[in-house]
């Protein structure tokens, strides 16, 4: 019998997986072990997060010189 390797889940799964987790952290319910593991699992989701956009931005980069565009301008809410 094999084993399959779990999927590693995509950006959106792991940002709502990880509100979660804050949301039943932040109501104090939990015992001191459930807490760490929590916690444990949400630096896991985070930097699974923080990966899948370093990648994003990597192939935004990419896509923007092949069409001659060399500087990604920041967007930000007083630009708008």
């Amino acid at each position: 019998m094999t084993k399959r390797i779990p999927e590693k889940p995509d950006f959106e799964t792991s940002l709502k997986e990880l509100e979660s987790l804050v949301e039943t952290m932040e109501k104090g319910d939990l015992s001191l072990e459930d807490s760490l593991s929590h916690f444990e699992r949400g630096v896991q989701l985070s930097r699974t997060c923080q990966q899948a956009l370093k990648a994003a931005e990597q192939k935004v980069e990419i896509l923007m010189k092949k069409t001659g565009q060399d500087e990604i301008v920041s967007f930000n809410d007083e630009d708008a």
